[in-house]
């Protein structure tokens, strides 16, 4: 009895921690319309920062601005992804392609419509950044937005790009 509790929160566990880890086989469209496959992303080989937002997000559009004024001397530096993943709804999605378009960030930006991806990867609350290594483990998640979180994801990305 005792053991096969421990095996069913072992598999509870292990389950929980891979849909937190691994990036999931969801489609989702781009600003221009096309469908893209969050997993295909792991193919790159390279670390990837995925950012869940919305437009409604006073502190999410802070945190662009922030990252959109860094990204260009951070891929100077080293290779790696950005993915700006809007949780907005069928009603505000599209906002997304004019707002991003509008404040020009050079960062790809996916629409999670369904908020299917945002529930595989059990965010919660935006703004969530997730840094995954360049062979697609997770090593870094973080909620919410102060000026200067920017500049301790960029020492992940670092420690991470070295490797």
């Amino acid at each position: 009895m005792v053991r096969s509790f421990i095996t069913i929160i072992a598999l509870y566990i292990s389950v929980t921690c891979n849909s937190q880890t691994a990036l999931p086989s969801i489609a989702l469209k781009s600003t221009d319309g096309d469908e893209i496959r969050l997993s295909d992303f792991s193919a790159l080989k390279k670390p990837l920062i995925i950012s869940f937002w919305a437009t409604y997000c006073n502190p999410c559009l802070q945190e662009f601005e922030a990252f959109g004024d860094l990204y260009m001397e951070w891929k100077k530096e080293m290779d790696f992804e950005f993915i700006a993943i809007s949780i907005d709804d069928s009603r505000s999605a599209a906002k997304v392609k004019s707002l991003a378009s509008g404040r020009n960030w050079p960062f790809v930006v996916l629409i999670d419509e369904n908020q299917d991806v945002k529930r595989a990867m059990n965010v919660n609350d935006i703004p969530f950044i997730f840094l995954f290594d360049k062979n697609g483990k997770y090593v870094y998640r973080h909620t919410g937005y102060l000026p200067g979180d920017e500049y301790i994801l960029l020492k992940e990305l670092r420690k991470i790009s070295n490797e």
